[in-house]
């Protein structure tokens, strides 16, 4: 059976390949998604995608995906550095999730060195630009 993946994006993310490429790079959101969907198929997962610039929303996809995910990729931008409420979601659906950055936070302000969702993450995932969203589902699939 494939194994069910969300993947779980936060905001500006909609903005990838505009905003800031020189930190963020020139990939799009939609490219990320692109090139997990071939990497999804080489391993046997499915893969849901959502992002919202709302706290609320992701919240309530996370809570989702109790019983409709097996493991979720999370990047939740801003959110990492202040959401207790999706740590909570996160912690409450019990999947395993590797956190994704694709620009390396800890060469950017001192506030975004903290998250509120590592330790409770199988991996996280820094810096590696959109690339990092296939790795995440390499590391997720090696989790069984």
């Amino acid at each position: 059976m494939a194994m069910r993946v969300l993947v779980v994006n936060g905001p500006n993310l909609n903005l990838l390949g505009q905003r800031e490429p020189d930190v963020y790079g020139a990939g799009t959101l939609a490219d990320a998604e692109q090139r997990c969907v071939a990497v999804a198929g080489e391993l046997d997962c499915e893969l849901t995608w959502v992002q919202s610039n709302r706290e609320g929303d992701l919240v309530d996809a996370v809570q989702g995906a109790a019983g409709s995910a097996d493991a979720l990729i999370v990047n939740a931008a801003g959110y990492t550095h202040t959401s207790v409420a999706l740590r909570d979601a996160l912690a409450a659906v019990a999947l395993p999730f590797v956190e994704v950055h694709v620009s390396n936070v800890f060469a950017r302000d001192a506030f975004r060195h903290h998250s509120y969702l590592s330790d409770l993450a199988s991996g996280v995932i820094v810096g590696c630009g959109i690339q990092g969203y296939e790795l995440a589902l390499r590391r997720l699939a090696d989790l069984g």
